[in-house]
């Protein structure tokens, strides 16, 4: 019998998965036009349901049990542009932090998967 490794151990488990919530907030609130969509909201919180979230979507043990994708992004107002920005660099920290292609792949689709519940509006045309 094979055993069947699950993406979040083959990331290194829950100590990579915080390491990447901690370095993903950091780069999208050191982006300007990211930045906003945080405004007034409980950090240490967001970064506990990000962290549950990502063990859940890599197989790991932790349960999302937060709001629904949709409810928790109604009303932002989060474009197209700015959705694949944020995708752009969950991945770029997945990878610094030695994440195997498969594992990113299968990140980038729930990305994809997802979408329609978090994107509200397309990006301005640009011109």
């Amino acid at each position: 019998m094979v055993a069947v490794v699950s993406d979040y151990d083959k990331i290194g488990g829950a100590p990579t998965v915080r390491e990447a919530v901690d370095r993903f907030y950091t780069v999208v609130l050191d982006t300007p036009d990211l930045k906003p969509y945080f405004d007034g909201i409980d950090m240490a919180r967001l970064k506990r349901h990000m962290v549950m979230l990502l063990c859940s979507v890599l197989g790991g043990p932790e349960v999302y049990e937060g709001h629904d994708l949709a409810d928790a992004h109604r009303g932002m107002g989060i474009t197209d542009e700015h959705y694949d920005k944020v995708g752009d660099i969950l991945v770029t920290v997945l990878r610094d932090l030695g994440a195997p292609e498969e594992v990113v792949g299968n990140v980038v689709t729930v990305l994809g998967q997802v979408r329609g519940s978090i994107v509200e509006k397309p990006a301005e045309a640009a011109g």
